[in-house]
């Protein structure tokens, strides 16, 4: 009787129906991948095989299978929503072991930590604060305490000096000067020819002005430099002779000044706790043109202390955080994963993945290489759940469903008829 037979059909039917239905429930989940049934006819069969004329027993469910195409990828307002494109998985950390994820729909915890909507924390690459990768795996973390302040050690002076100036009119005096004297001097414009200024920091975090002056003496292509930090004298005069090129020679670079110590002060001139700083200016890309004096670059590289401002991510997924005070540190590179069989991995609901013997070992890599794909923030990857086949698909498994139905109707008839004969 075939009674068997149609009820493997009927089951296998069902089950294709669960799976269409799964498929068309997570049209609108995150990363979602599409699933579909792989089915395998049924034979009796023995020790010594399976008869050449041999009857069909039905189908088994041979295995259930996701697809992994790319998905539609979806932007949003969210920095930390991240897509990938490309082949690769988030790692995400379940209490210490290692889960994989297509679903970037992640956010910061109260700790600062990224995390999935369940918890499982987002892992990276740790790096230098340039994004030099620097060791192996670890939870994301996003700080945002405040970062420490780093002093001025060194500018950088880029001007044209005007080969047309002559020397002032007043002299520069030895003594310096000193804007906390009583009575307070400062240098006045008939003692230097040109100047400019720039803000540096010490220890503290603390901004003080540094000004430079430009002085040309009555020897020809010849300029005094003189320093001054909040209004003191901290250097100077150091003498610069241009060639008749109007460029430093070559044998004095690089040209530059140092300030050995400096205290620095408060407003009242009094010692403000920081440490004593040595800095070095350089001028070796200073010129002497027959043209208006013009600075063309001025930096520094200091900072005060800064407050976490907003997080970036890059395509190689290295993750940045901006400060209030303009520096940019990295947080982590973004561990993406990939395996030489991604249908081999084992599905853990939640839009999770571990791996299993089948789908092979995880081998980490940064996005971007390895086929890993790059990372997109600001955007979600959609379902890849095609709706319109899906439901082509229902139809398909409505009518095998009827089929089977009707086989076990007919065969109940046939054998009525058979109960029947007298």
């Amino acid at each position: 009787m075939s009674f068997d037979t149609a009820v493997s059909g009927i089951k296998a039917s069902s089950t294709s129906l669960e799976i269409i239905g799964s498929n068309i429930a997570n049209a609108g989940t995150t990363g979602y991948k599409s699933s579909r049934g792989e089915f395998s006819d049924v034979f009796a069969s023995s020790l010594t095989g399976t008869a050449a004329n041999a009857v069909g027993k039905g189908v088994a469910v041979a295995g259930i299978s996701q697809a992994f195409s790319q998905g539609n990828v979806s932007f949003t307002s969210n920095v930390l929503d991240m897509a990938v494109n490309g082949g690769g998985f988030f790692v995400l950390s379940d209490g210490g072991s290692q889960v994989f994820s297509r679903a970037g729909n992640f956010q910061s915890d109260r700790s600062g930590f990224v995390v999935n909507p369940e918890g499982l924390r987002l892992q990276v690459f740790s790096t230098t604060p340039d994004g030099t990768p620097s060791g192996g795996v670890e939870d994301l973390q996003i700080d945002s305490s405040l970062i420490q302040p780093d002093s001025t050690n060194r500018v950088d002076l880029s001007a044209n000096l005007d080969s047309r100036s002559t020397a002032p009119a007043v002299a520069w005096p030895g003594a310096g000067f000193d804007a906390f004297a009583v009575p307070p001097t400062a240098p006045t414009s008939d003692m230097f020819n040109a100047s400019t200024a720039v803000t540096i920091y010490d220890s503290l975090g603390n901004p003080h002005t540094q000004s430079i002056y430009f002085v040309k003496t009555a020897n020809p292509n010849e300029w005094d430099v003189h320093t001054l930090i909040d209004g003191v004298s901290t250097s100077g005069p150091d003498t610069i002779t241009f060639d008749s090129s109007g460029q430093i020679p070559a044998a004095s670079l690089p040209f530059q000044v140092s300030i050995a110590a400096w205290d620095p002060l408060d407003s009242t001139g009094a010692l403000i706790g920081a440490n004593t700083e040595a800095i070095t200016i350089d001028l070796s890309n200073l010129t002497q043109f027959g043209n208006d004096y013009a600075v063309t670059n001025i930096e520094q590289d200091g900072f005060t202390t800064g407050q976490l401002g907003g997080i970036e991510v890059d395509d190689s997924g290295i993750v940045f955080g901006r400060f209030s005070n303009g520096q940019s540190r990295a947080l982590g590179q973004i561990a993406l994963a990939t395996f030489s069989n991604v249908s081999g991995l084992q599905p853990q609901g939640g839009s999770l993945w571990s791996e299993s013997f089948s789908s092979g070992q995880a081998v980490l890599t940064a996005p971007g290489t390895g086929g890993t794909g790059v990372v997109e923030s600001g955007a979600l990857e959609d379902s890849n759940v095609d709706i319109s086949q899906e439901l082509v698909n229902m139809i398909v498994a409505q009518r095998n469903f009827q089929a089977n139905a009707k086989v076990i109707q007919t065969e109940d008839t046939i054998t009525q008829a058979i109960i029947n004969l007298r």
